[in-house]
């Protein structure tokens, strides 16, 4: 449905730009009633909180959205919208969410995709108009439900069946694009027996967070890693090394590089920073998830289904 966006890595920045300029946090303003469910209840001086004034979509359509939303956002979101494995922020704290009646305000930012301070940048994803639509309807669903601005809604989340892929196939991608730095001998042996559920497994591999075992590529073994629901990898740090123009080179943990400045912490704790000009210094980054940033953008749905239906082989 979505050609070559993956899943993943639209559920991963699918609504992040949502938050740009717009304090996330604070409570939304008041709007008038808009004469939908709920337009009776009052907010201050006469007016309703968005929640309250609109109309809801129907029963068929909420399901459908309710769908959609748990096969292109939950990665990000969450189950109950409340922020995923990759920390998104809160759907039912946004303004822009708060505040949209049928998708007007959430669907130009799918469609034309964004750039927000912070985060990876988001594409533009193909995803039909009607199927934003559907989405919304159910965040609003959920969002009316809800107890207070930003709280959990009722009831249990809804689990889904992700395992539909084809393992062979999952397995010759990760042989053709993961294998030299992963190894299903390696660190990633008993990996399925890891995580409590595919779901987890899915969100903890496409974010490049899956929990290390016995091999190269992760420390601990997979005993340890079983005694937690959702295990998670301590990353290794970004690193980086600066070779000024009289060739010496300093290496440490990279803090902070922009434009003008190169900060690093060396291996005795100390922080050196180096003033920038034009390719003077010489700086060398080395970011150890830099493979899995490079495939997030290529993905395609069947990709991801494939390769976790490969892992979860991994007991």
């Amino acid at each position: 449905m979505r050609g070559n966006v993956s899943l993943a890595a639209a559920a991963a920045l699918l609504f992040s730009s949502i938050y740009t300029g717009v304090d996330a946090q604070g409570p939304p303003p008041p709007v008038p009633p808009a004469g939908g469910r709920g337009a009776s209840a009052p907010g201050r001086g006469g007016q309703g909180f968005p929640k309250t004034t609109r109309a809801l979509a129907d029963p068929a359509a909420i399901e459908r959205g309710g769908t959609l939303y748990g096969i292109n956002c939950r990665l990000c979101h969450g189950p109950d919208l409340r922020g995923g494995d990759l920390g998104v922020i809160n759907l039912l704290r946004s303004q822009l969410v708060l505040n949209d009646q049928d998708g007007e305000l959430i669907l130009p930012v799918v469609k034309q995709g964004r750039n927000v301070p912070g985060m990876p940048p988001m594409p533009p994803l193909p995803i039909p108009d009607d199927d934003v639509k559907a989405i919304a309807a159910y965040i609003h669903s959920v969002l009316a439900k809800s107890p207070g601005q930003g709280g959990p809604p009722p009831g249990p989340p809804v689990v889904l069946n992700i395992v539909v892929g084809d393992a062979a196939a999952g397995q010759r991608y990760f042989n053709a694009n993961c294998a030299s730095c992963h190894s299903a001998s390696g660190d990633l042996q008993g990996l399925a027996s890891r995580y409590a559920e595919p779901m987890q497994l899915q969100n903890a591999w496409v974010s490049g967070n899956v929990a290390g075992g016995g091999g190269r590529g992760g420390r601990g073994g997979p005993a340890a890693a079983a005694a937690a629901d959702a295990p998670v990898r301590t990353p290794k740090p970004v690193t980086v090394a600066v070779t000024t123009a009289d060739g010496q080179r300093v290496e440490g943990r990279l803090e902070r590089i922009d434009d003008f400045i190169v900060t690093l912490t060396l291996a005795d704790g100390t922080q050196k920073t180096f003033r920038r000009s034009g390719a003077v210094p010489q700086v060398q980054i080395t970011d150890p998830l830099e493979g899995h940033k490079k495939l997030l953008v290529k993905y395609t749905d069947k990709d991801i289904h494939d390769v976790t239906a490969y892992l979860v082989t991994l007991k």
